[in-house]
């Protein structure tokens, strides 16, 4: 049963990958005119945020009843601090999940080189990053300000939308709405993580300052899904111990 558990996770986290950060790389913008003179607009930053958090709600509904659908190291995190999920589960979890999203960047980055336009960049695959050159070129502080914040209320929706005081047959529409409303704050601060896994997968293939800013977003998220989890615990939640 554990095994099953495990294998959901990877596949949602692969399915959340390939999604959101596939509408970001393969038609969040433009096509050149000089290649398809009468190509459409790409999806721009509502429908990668609308890719993302509709892939949260498929999932949700699909392996939801299997593993939970964390999908998401920083929830797993949340949850093994809120005592909702065992060490030994919330580790094969996390692995899980990072396996999934390096899959899922593995077979984006299949797809993207049958591209003549493709090219390797700094920040390819739908990386998450900030600095110069990056998007809105914001900077470390408030990338991890965002990060943290955005996570936060990612996770106090996400305690609230599955506890007894929720509604469980909307609680996957809940939490992919929010996730969707953070993309539209974050993308052009850091491209929106909120998520470990889904910012590891595109960056081990980027490499370059992807890969050296990964570290914010393997701090960022857990740090404010932490929170997000001691408050709901201690405060929200009746019957916390």
């Amino acid at each position: 049963m554990a095994m099953k558990k495990y294998f959901a996770e990877l596949i949602g986290t692969f399915a959340l990958v390939l999604f959101g950060c596939g509408a970001a790389v393969v038609d969040g913008k433009t096509i050149p005119s000089a290649v398809l003179p009468d190509a459409p607009l790409g999806v721009g930053i509502l429908g990668i945020a609308l890719a993302f958090g509709l892939a949260v709600v498929a999932m949700a509904y699909t392996i939801g009843p299997i593993s939970g659908c964390h999908i998401n190291p920083a929830i797993t995190i949340s949850m093994l601090v809120a005592r909702k999920i065992s060490g030994k589960d919330a580790v094969g979890y996390v692995i899980a999940q990072f396996i999934g999203a390096t899959i899922g960047a593995a077979v984006l980055y299949a797809f993207q080189k049958g591209s003549p336009n493709f090219a390797m960049t700094e920040w390819a695959l739908g990386s998450n990053g900030w600095g110069p050159g990056y998007l809105g070129g914001y900077n470390a502080t408030s990338a991890f300000l965002a990060e943290s914040v955005l996570s936060f209320l990612f996770l106090f929706v996400i305690f609230g939308a599955t506890s007894r005081f929720g509604n469980p047959n909307m609680a996957g529409l809940a939490i992919g709405l929010t996730l969707v409303l953070i993309h539209l704050v974050a993308i052009p601060i850091t491209g929106t993580s909120v998520n470990p896994a889904r910012s590891f997968g595109p960056a081990i293939f980027a490499g370059g300052k992807a890969f050296g800013q990964l570290w914010l977003f393997m701090i960022a998220p857990v740090i404010g899904g932490i929170a997000a989890a001691l408050l709901w615990h201690n405060v929200f939640d009746r019957d916390a111990i």
